[in-house]
């Protein structure tokens, strides 16, 4: 009897140390951080506005949490703290015109259409759907919006607080605690009409980085 007893209470602990493993291990499963690089421009379809050049490079830190899974498909909140590098170019002086933008409408003309460099910075909330392809593979897509500060005014964008909205189609690739990740996106910055001008800048970006599951 007390043989089994003590086979009992050795499998309960065992069972329980299994049990406890198996929650560690998914909760750690849920989150991941990383970071992605890309480059992105104005000039490419669906957009191929050639009014004007806008262009960037850019970081962004990825963090990323499972909220739920079913069947193939996991749904992830995701954060992307970001820096954009851009450049902008007016292209076409006859853009600017007095009854918009005022008597020194001449001044902006010949500012804006020179090459200008400037920052952006940005934070999206967003949304992955994801599809795993087998235990290596999945594919996304991506929606996310979020406040921005751009660091100088065009013609199509003053300076100052605008909305970052993000889609993209992207796959990963598992490779034990580490996800490589490439990704499309088309980006649209603009300010809700909070202040003129707010035609907004509009790209399309290609971005890869890696991630890694804590």
């Amino acid at each position: 009897m007390k043989k089994l007893l003590l086979l009992a209470s050795v499998l309960f602990v065992v069972s329980c140390s299994n049990a406890q493993e198996k929650i560690t291990n998914q909760r750690y499963k849920e989150l991941r951080i990383g970071l992605n690089y890309g480059k992105a421009k104005q000039s490419i379809y669906p957009f191929n506005n050639w009014n004007y050049i806008y262009e960037n490079s850019y970081f962004k830190a990825q963090i990323n949490y499972l909220w739920k899974q079913k069947n193939n498909f996991r749904f992830e909140v995701n954060i992307e703290p970001s820096i954009y590098f851009s450049k902008h170019q007016l292209l076409r002086w006859d853009y600017i015109f007095p009854d918009q933008y005022g008597p020194n409408f001449q001044e902006l003309r010949d500012l804006y259409t020179q090459t200008r460099s400037f920052n952006e910075y940005a934070i999206n909330f967003g949304l992955i759907t994801r599809y795993e392809l087998s235990s290596n593979l999945s594919s996304y897509i991506i929606l996310s919006i979020g406040p921005a500060y751009g660091s100088k005014s065009t013609e199509r964008l003053k300076k100052g607080f605008t909305f970052s909205d993000i889609a993209g189609l992207g796959i990963y690739y598992n490779y034990k605690k580490f996800i490589l990740d490439m990704r499309l996106t088309i980006r649209h910055i603009s300010n809700l009409n909070i202040s003129f001008p707010n035609k907004g800048h509009n790209s399309v970006g290609l971005e890869t980085g890696v991630s890694f599951i804590l």
